[in-house]
């Protein structure tokens, strides 16, 4: 026969935090408009942070995509002073001269790519139709030059630039949004007014760069763009410059640099009319927008969490006075100081890290807001979670210690007297 099994009683101590884990449950439910104020507080602090956690998480993830579909071994170079543009300056400072001398000239170059762009120009095949998209006008090897693979089809060449082909790259959204899943390559398609042989389709790269999706682009060869809607021939918007030895990005840099200045004629006391963007370059943009990102949520989830912490703070110790008889009962029957600093601090940690949990669904809500307007890209992790919640804990001991440790000091005949 089998002998009955009794289970051991638990301590006295596991015991005592049970019954005092139960009683601040029932306080936190008793004073709800006291939880509810607390939860508010707590919350947006924490949601201030989670939207700062996931945004830098989110950023760093952000820039290492950019410089891999940027690439290590290229330059972009912009027509204008990007960062010194005054008012009425010219952007239109890059010509065929510039090109043709850094192709022949500059050492350790292996790609240049000039381009011309035209904006919300519409398309359409059939009964579908995209309203306005970027056409780009390259020379051949534009995927190449951008480090970007076709899914399917071919690159610009030399021929169709040669012969201005009305020929086009489609990028991955006007793709869908003409043919949906089926292939477009060999489709003949509308430019704004004129018909264009769909040769290659782009890979969905899912950045965004510039104010618009990168993927949102038709590209066609730059001399079917300059004469189709009479450009300017002379100058280019940009040119895309490839190097050999990524390694020696900088000096390639200087060189390029050197070449501009001298084939544009600037005396040592003029600025750049011309822009030079590289990774590196990106990778400073990003952590100058980082920094600039964590300073702003960072004062603003310290202001909130420190708001939220004095609300606790403030409430508990009008608490402790409107609860002295009950204080003063349990002292009477045999409470210690020590279970009712307990039972505070218990109480203070269940409001805090409810509103944890509130503030980091609303910082996850707001950051998938933000992400959806393309302001942020926000990157859930389970460090964001045990990050707020321990934030959140630790206001709620560090706050509400000083209205526990009055609670725990009331003396129990004038509490149950109510002078305390």
């Amino acid at each position: 026969p089998h002998m009955p099994t009794t289970e051991a009683p638990a301590p006295p101590q596991l015991r005592l935090l049970a019954r005092l884990r139960d009683m601040a449950f029932s306080a936190v439910w008793a004073y709800k408009v006291r939880s509810f104020f607390v939860i508010l507080g707590v919350g947006f602090g924490v949601a201030s942070l989670t939207l700062i956690v996931t945004a830098v998480d989110g950023a760093e993830r952000k820039a290492v995509e950019i410089v891999e579909w940027f690439g290590p071994d290229a330059a972009l170079v912009f027509g204008g002073n990007i960062q010194k543009r005054a008012v009425g300056a010219r952007t239109l400072t890059l010509t065929q001269d510039d090109m043709r001398g850094i192709r022949q000239s500059l050492p350790g170059v292996t790609v240049v790519v000039p381009m011309r762009s035209k904006g919300d120009i519409p398309l359409k095949y059939q009964d579908a139709s995209v309203p306005g998209t970027q056409v780009i006008g390259a020379t051949e090897n534009y995927a190449e030059a951008w480090n970007w693979p076709l899914v399917e089809g071919r690159d610009l060449s030399e021929e169709d630039v040669r012969l201005a082909s009305r020929v086009a790259i489609l990028g991955d959204k006007p793709a869908r949004e003409l043919f949906g899943e089926a292939s477009p390559v060999g489709r003949t398609i509308l430019l704004d007014k004129f018909q264009v042989q769909v040769i290659g389709r782009l890979k969905y790269r899912g950045a965004s760069g510039g104010g618009g999706d990168v993927d949102d682009r038709v590209i066609i060869p730059i001399t079917t763009l300059t004469s189709r809607f009479n450009m300017d021939r002379k100058y280019f918007r940009a040119m895309r410059i490839k190097f050999l030895e990524p390694g020696r990005m900088a000096s390639h840099v200087e060189n390029l640099r050197s070449f501009m200045r001298m084939s544009h004629g600037l005396d040592p006391s003029q600025d750049d009319d011309f822009s030079i963007i590289t990774a590196d370059e990106v990778l400073k943009f990003l952590a100058v927008f980082k920094g600039g990102l964590v300073a702003f949520l960072g004062v603003t989830a310290a202001a909130a969490m420190t708001v939220g912490g004095f609300v606790l703070a403030n409430l508990f110790s009008i608490s402790v006075s409107e609860r002295s008889r009950e204080i003063g009962l349990k002292k009477a029957v045999g409470a210690t100081s020590q279970a009712i600093l307990l039972q505070f601090l218990m109480e203070a940690a269940i409001l805090t890290a409810i509103g944890g949990l509130v503030g980091l669904s609303l910082g996850l809500g707001l950051g998938q807001l933000l992400t959806r307007l393309g302001m942020l890209t926000i990157l859930f992790s389970w460090k964001v979670f045990f990050l707020s919640l321990a934030s959140a804990v630790a206001i709620g001991v560090v706050f509400g210690m000083r209205p526990a440790k009055q609670a725990a000091a009331l003396d129990p005949i004038a509490a149950l007297r109510g002078d305390g």
